[in-house]
């Protein structure tokens, strides 16, 4: 398909693999899209700035960019830094078309309904784009899919007016007649308030007066505070809305000062922040922000999740703004046609963005078209049945294809880079993505044959050796089954599985089968690849009595709307990579588990992740766990001590061990050596020797996920 995708300040028309749908949302042939002139172009100004005049507008960035470079190296940070900003990224946020695919426990819409959608990062300029639910409506009658491309626009509109709060009859102050400024203008009159429009560009000031502005007025002719103040019979009006976009603090200056006693700045656009305090102080002025189309947004349970808030509580949710908005178009009450000037096939999306860059001859609303879909081709998506098969023999074979899904952070800068290392083993071969972007240029970056959206593409490509998933947590389970279903050998970064029903038909896949007949798994414990976890490993082996084992996890704070703390959360997707390690050193297994949390009665730190765990193994050895998110982030993140037979290790965030009692290699490193390229190696020659010993024996990658699944 064709996606509009950004880099280096130029927007360019690119192939990109469609999305398949999501459960949760509709797959949707798009029709139409909306550009939208100040967000977007903010957006391409940035890209096409200077990645160091970037890092220093953003000093917030700088500290964490150096933290990050004295614990990792700066060459590996500049790497990640300048691959992201190479891909480019997608642009849009506001579409129309029509509902092609519905996943799983969509019922409120069908295939061939017409609708618009939103959503940053979701609602791309793209032929086809995945979206949830809650970011998509209907739309009305027979609105065309040109103005119902702008739902997004509206929504932000209508919002901003609704935190103004305004009665019949009451005056606003529109500071700003882009595009959100004229639609406002029109819903406020249509609510029955008095505008008045203020601009320094007079064409723009005539569409508003022509659009319902009572009164318009150039800032660059006469003061902006006096005529406001004089129009309103010395009162200054209501509220301001500002839709303005500009680096000066000098129009939010003037907004205070032409609001009356008690009145209200509603920041819808984007203004200098430099505020007088006597400009609001004495009057008690208002100061508030309206957030993009509202209640709902940036809240991922809402708009990922379809979590809806009750209509009695929160009368007007994103979702009913962005409904709202179509019907104001469809009755009349807001018209686009002396707005709407430009219409763009999306091969041309250069040049529509170059538009925008005319002084002279700016538009002020541009679309870009995609071309009505025929309505014969709508058909349901639905599952395949799979064969299950062995695992395919690759003794014979130098060079092993690999195909990488999820292009997270993780695989991008970790697995990725250690495959290229191997390249005399490992070839990336096929990437998928949810993303088409980030699916098309990892693929094009890393030298991969094939990029997709779909893992099935995968599954079902002779070509693909091993599978390395590297997804979101609560996937790993159900696509770790699909690949081992397919013949496919599996690496999954950890965890194995979030959820017990999801284990157990992994284990069930295995159950009465010899070694070698069918594919191997391997999940992403590491740190026992570690060479400091081999030392260790050495001088256990032939103890005498048990080992008593004490592991500090500082695992730091992390807000608890955050992804990590779902689907098992930080035990499940983390500490099992120490109770793997718990296992590869003791070389037991454990009899039994005991764990106590905090239990706080104020503070922000929860008990979820702030636990103890002791592990007892068979020969009676005791290894305990503690996991905490609130120590302190200058303290290591990883201590191990080990005692037995009168003799301790002490291993120091994988960088350095100390020996007591005993005599140890010089080991040192400056960055901490987990063992991410090594369990490459050794995953690396299990499969080219069908049938021997698996680089974690699978009832310890079972018994380590279900000691997780027990904590939680």
């Amino acid at each position: 398909m064709k996606q509009a995708i950004l880099r280096k300040g130029t927007v360019f028309p690119e192939d990109i693999p469609a999305p398949i749908v999501s459960d949760g949302s509709v797959l949707i042939k798009v029709v139409n899209s909306c550009i939208s002139a100040g967000t977007e172009m903010a957006a391409i100004t940035s890209s096409g700035t200077p990645l160091i005049r970037r890092v220093l507008d953003q000093p917030e960035k700088v500290r964490k960019v150096l933290k990050l470079a004295l614990s990792d190296g700066i060459k590996k940070i500049y790497k990640q830094v300048k691959g992201e900003l190479d891909a480019g990224k997608p642009v849009g946020y506001s579409v129309s078309g029509v509902v092609i695919a519905r996943g799983e426990g969509v019922r409120q819409f069908e295939i061939g309904d017409r609708v618009a959608a939103a959503g940053g990062g979701l609602a791309y300029h793209a032929e086809y784009v995945d979206v949830p639910v809650n970011l998509v409506v209907k739309i009305p009658g027979d609105l065309p899919f040109r103005e119902a491309s702008t739902v997004t626009l509206g929504a932000i509109a209508l919002h901003g007016t609704r935190r103004a709060d305004l009665k019949l009859g009451e005056y606003c102050v529109v500071m700003g007649t882009g595009i959100l400024g004229l639609l406002s203008i029109q819903i406020l009159k249509a609510a029955g308030v008095r505008v008045i429009a203020i601009d320094p560009d007079e064409r723009r000031l005539q569409i508003a007066r022509e659009l319902g502005a009572e009164f318009a007025l150039n800032p660059t002719k006469e003061d902006p505070v006096k005529t406001v103040e004089n129009y309103t019979s010395g009162y200054c009006a209501d509220a301001v809305l500002f839709t303005a976009s500009t680096g000066s603090s000098e129009p939010l200056s003037q907004s205070f000062r032409m609001c009356r006693r008690k009145g209200r700045v509603v920041l819808v656009g984007v203004s200098g922040m430099e505020i007088d305090r006597k400009d609001m102080y004495a009057k008690e002025i208002d100061f508030i922000i309206s957030t993009s189309y509202g209640p709902g947004r940036y809240d991922p349970d809402y708009e990922e999740k379809g979590i809806d808030y009750p209509y009695s509580y929160v009368r007007w949710t994103e979702n009913r703004n962005l409904a709202e908005y179509l019907r104001l178009l469809s009755s009349g009450l807001v018209n686009l046609d002396k707005m709407l000037e430009k219409v763009f096939p999306i091969d041309q999306v250069k040049e529509a963005f170059e538009s925008l860059e005319d002084p002279q001859n700016k538009p002020l609303l541009i679309l870009l078209d995609y071309g009505v879909p025929d309505p014969g081709s709508f058909e349901e998506q639905g599952g395949q049945k799979r064969e299950v098969r062995t695992g395919p023999d690759l003794s014979g074979r130098d060079i092993l294809n690999v195909a990488l899904i999820g292009t997270g952070n993780f695989a991008k800068n970790m697995h990725l880079p250690n495959l290229s290392k191997l390249q005399g083993k490992f070839r990336l071969y096929a990437v998928a993505d949810k993303s088409g972007p980030a699916s098309k240029s990892t693929a094009e970056q890393y030298g991969a044959s094939c990029a997709t959206t779909d893992p099935v593409e995968i599954f079902k490509d002779e070509k693909v050796d091993l599978v390395l998933i590297c997804t979101r947590h609560d996937s790993h389970g159900p696509l770790v089954l699909q690949a081992l279903e397919h013949g496919k050998h599996v690496f999954v970064e950890k965890p194995l599985a979030t959820r017990l029903e999801e284990l157990e038909k992994i284990e069930d896949f295995y159950q009465g089968d010899k070694p070698g007949t069918r594919p191997l798994l391997f999940v992403g414990y590491n740190r026992r690849f570690s060479k400091y976890a081999g030392e260790i490993r050495s001088h256990l082996i032939g103890r005498i009595g048990p080992a008593i084992l004490t592991y500090t996890m500082n695992a730091g704070y992390i807000p608890p709307d955050q992804w990590v703390h779902e689907n098992g959360g930080r035990i499940v997707g983390e500490a099992c990579h120490i109770i793997d390690l718990f296992h590869y050193l003791v070389d037991e297994p454990v009899v039994s588990l005991s764990t106590e949390s905090i239990h706080p009665e104020k503070g922000k730190f929860s008990a979820s992740d702030n636990k103890s765990m002791i592990f007892k193994f068979r020969d009676g050895s005791l290894a305990t766990l503690v996991y905490l998110a609130n120590g302190n982030p200058d303290y290591p993140k990883e201590r191990l001590e080990v005692h037995f037979d009168e003799k301790t290790i002490v291993l120091n965030d994988f960088k350095s061990l100390e020996g007591f009692g005993l005599a140890l290699p010089s080991m040192k490193s400056s960055t901490p050596e987990k063992g991410h390229f090594e369990e490459w190696i050794q995953l690396h020659k299990s499969l080219k020797n069908p049938g021997s010993e698996w680089p974690i024996p699978l009832q310890v990658l079972l018994e380590t996920t279900r000691l997780t699944l027990m904590i939680e």
